[in-house]
């Protein structure tokens, strides 16, 4: 199969797997080997985590990068264009670098049936291994154990948390959760966990793999200061650390694991302090706490889950507590939406239900019925899309209050693009 655009063969992709989700590393392990049969890699750090896991990419990325190291950086979903989810360098790969990466794919997968997923992740490494890279940061997509990153040997391996999601596939408790992303533990390697309540699932986990533990509050963790933090690690520690650019208290465990990953690497690729310090001060990440500044001011999150939802709550309240919210929101339908309303309800004036053209999507009247269980909120539906809900919200609010997007990727990459096209302003 050939085709001469990357949305071509985004569009084909999309049709070519029976299941949009499909855990299991058989089918692209045998391509990969096929892609690379000498399974040349470079330096390898595998990120996973319920939340946070884009955070530590972001900062590792920035980080290697200041000091001057050639990165490569694997994420998903993307946010306003494709290439986003595969960068050298901080920068996204032309359209002409995916498609010929997937040209050799289609030239050696044979009748082995490819998700969409897996066919980014494959074109992401095969990319990688072509372009003399000093080290390679890859985020796992969904759990861990099975997820096709996985079919890389990390050298470090950070979780950055655990909370529940995604229990259609990882199991509906902390335990089944922790030892799927505990899966990309490799023995006698590194493994940073930066979630401070780990379930007795990872710590098994360690066990079973020998892998080189690192548990924050225990081996690694930091403190706060008035002018900046301090990390600290078995003896080691950085101070007078600049505050992490990306806005959150839960920011400082991100960006403690990361510079635990970094330490552990230093015989192999040697970080100045001032690298890291440079790298955390101009770390930059889409759709977390982004806020678009304005007499109202727009607060951009992709929080989806009832865990994100209370960072995102605990941030409203230490930030925007004597201002009304008013919530743009919309999420897919297998999350925890009615946890998620729950958490933050108590912080927002007005709702605003945002229909997405997605087969994932939530239904407007699915939402209704979920918010009629809360009697007291105050919900707007029947918009079209989500620019005339956002201005029906920007309509109501006063000089001073805030507009908050949130509860999707879909919808955070909505916003965006609006803002981007000019099709909206504040």
């Amino acid at each position: 199969m050939h085709f001469d655009s990357l949305q071509g063969w985004l569009s084909w992709q999309e049709t070519l797997h029976p299941l949009a989700i499909d855990l299991g590393l058989d089918r692209v392990e045998s391509v990969y080997c096929s892609l690379n049969p000498d399974h040349n890699k470079p330096v390898t750090i595998t990120v996973a985590g319920t939340n946070g896991k884009g955070s530590c990419v972001a900062y590792l990325e920035s980080i290697y990068c200041q000091q001057g190291y050639r990165v490569g950086a694997y994420t998903s979903p993307h946010i306003l264009r494709y290439n986003e989810r595969i960068k050298i360098n901080g920068q996204p790969v032309t359209d002409k670098m995916i498609c010929e990466a997937f040209e050799r794919i289609e030239s050696v997968r044979g009748d082995i049936s490819l998700s969409y997923f897996e066919f980014g992740t494959l074109a992401a490494l095969d990319i990688f291994n072509r372009a003399a890279l000093d080290i390679q940061i890859l985020e796992v997509g969904l759990g861990g154990r099975l997820d096709a990153v996985n079919i890389v040997d990390a050298d470090i391996a950070i979780v950055s948390s655990i909370g529940i999601d995604h229990v259609n596939w990882l199991g509906n408790n902390r335990e089944s959760i922790g030892r799927e992303k505990s899966g990309i533990f490799r023995g006698h390697k590194p493994a940073v966990i930066g979630e401070p309540d780990p379930p007795q699932s990872i710590i098994d986990c360690v066990g079973e793999t020998q892998a080189k533990a690192f548990f924050i509050g225990k081996e690694f963790g930091y403190s706060q200061q008035e002018l900046g933090w301090q990390w600290h690690c078995q003896g080691r520690s950085i101070v007078n650390l600049p505050f992490p650019a990306l806005q959150g208290q839960h920011q400082y465990r991100n960006a403690a694991s990361v510079l635990t990953a970094i330490d552990q690497l230093q015989n192999q690729l040697p970080v100045t302090i001032n690298a890291i310090k440079q790298g955390l001060a101009n770390t930059s990440l889409a759709g977390r706490f982004q806020l678009i500044e304005g007499d109202i001011a727009v607060l951009l999150d992709v929080g989806h889950n009832s865990e994100a939802v209370a960072t995102l709550a605990e941030h409203l309240t230490s930030h925007y507590q004597h201002r009304k919210v008013h919530a743009i929101f919309s999420m897919m339908k297998d999350k925890d939406i009615a946890g998620v309303v729950e958490t933050i309800s108590p912080l927002i004036e007005d709702w605003y239900f945002v229909p997405l053209n997605n087969p994932r999507a939530v239904s407007e009247q699915a939402m209704r019925d979920i918010f009629l269980q809360t009697a007291t909120l105050k919900v707007f539906f029947g918009f079209d899309g989500f620019a005339d809900a956002f201005g029906a919200a920007k309509s109501r609010a006063q000089l001073g209050e805030l507009l908050l997007v949130f509860g999707s990727f879909f919808l955070i990459s909505e916003c965006l693009s609006d803002f981007e096209q000019g099709r909206l302003s504040i």
